[in-house]
């Protein structure tokens, strides 16, 4: 298993460079870098030329701090040689001008954090028993409507939901049970404990649902047709013939083994737990790692946009690798042995 693990670490780290590399290229290829920008017309022209030379020189000074007056493959190894050597992603071009990217990141990220576990406790601990009933009672009214209602839930877009939710049930809409945005009250200190978490539970209810909504609708579907599968084979009969529970059979004979496609796609859900949505923290004005992700991408703030690349890869690898520790926990009959 060591010797796989080894392996398994090195494959990930030269998959990781090269995410980064095309990364790099493909934002250097793309037209325009944050140094770009628009001078409007001032009072006179010896203000505007004025100011035109003054910017030209801030943006001299940016380019040369972010190596854009290099070639490419110049400027690329510069920042990778600040990774490696210091760890150092750099700072901000143009969302927090000289900040540290690092910074800027953990500041946002355990609000993302905190908003998507409770998305996928909510998925996970609804999906899977709705799932598990359905395949013990297929072809039922029950599963048949359930089925109708989860794969339309599934194909209504979220921007179109973030917004229905948010004009019906949020401040100044229909009914007005939920705050419009952000994830914590307004005054937290005239409010007392149980106040306070009452009003945070209300701000987090509408993100939540719109975060939960589809993965709900999927993993539900993905653990009814796993577990479809493991009750029609040899050895559930036999444990049925046995005389044991159904319960038995079923949480502890059929469900093992029907968590093999539900592992596989916990792969995806590292990298999704801290990317954040960013329609759902757009819409409800959610300082996460979504909402800086489209304001890189709209302010083309190289170092926080390459920093986001390689935060993802990185969990993106992170969860492939544990989906294969978990299948050997899961399914004794795994093995990293013969592995290459």
């Amino acid at each position: 298993m060591f010797e796989y693990m080894v392996k398994r670490l090195v494959l990930a780290a030269m998959t990781l460079l090269v995410i980064m590399t095309i990364s790099y290229v493909l934002l250097r290829l793309t037209p325009g870098d944050p140094t770009r920008s628009n001078v409007m017309g001032g009072e006179s022209p010896d203000s505007n030329l004025s100011s035109e030379k003054g910017e030209f020189a801030e943006n001299s000074a940016l380019r040369k701090r972010l190596h854009l007056d290099k070639p490419i493959y110049v400027g690329y190894y510069f920042w990778l040689k600040g990774v490696l050597t210091k760890g150092d992603f750099g700072t901000s071009a143009s969302i927090d001008p000289g900040r540290p990217v690092t910074d800027i990141i953990l500041e946002r990220l355990p609000v993302t954090v905190k908003l998507n576990f409770w998305s996928v406790l909510v998925i996970y601990l609804f999906a899977i028993p709705l799932g598990i009933y359905s395949a013990i009672y297929p072809d039922t009214k029950f599963d048949r409507g359930v089925t109708f209602f989860l794969f339309f839930l599934y194909s209504l877009p979220v921007i179109w939901v973030a917004l229905l939710l948010q004009a019906s049930f949020c401040e100044g809409g229909w009914l007005s049970l939920f705050p419009l945005k952000g994830l914590r009250p307004a005054n937290p200190d005239s409010l007392t404990t149980w106040q306070f978490l009452w009003q945070t539970a209300l701000h987090y209810f509408m993100p939540v649902a719109c975060l939960s909504y589809a993965g709900f609708a999927g993993i539900s579907r993905f653990a009814r047709s796993s577990m479809l599968e493991v009750v029609s084979q040899d050895y559930i009969r036999t444990a049925r013939a046995k005389g044991l529970p159904e319960y038995v059979v079923i949480l502890k004979h059929a469900l093992r083994n029907g968590m093999i496609t539900l592992i596989t796609l916990f792969a995806g859900l590292l990298p999704g737990l801290v990317a954040g949505s960013i329609i759902t923290e757009y819409v409800f004005s959610i300082p996460g790692m979504g909402s800086l992700s489209l304001l890189s991408l709209s302010s083309r703030d190289y170092p926080v946009q390459m920093a986001l690349f390689c935060f993802g890869g990185g969990l993106t690898l992170m969860g492939i690798l544990l989906s294969d520790i978990l299948y050997v926990i899961v399914d004794p009959r795994i093995t990293f042995s013969n592995r290459q």
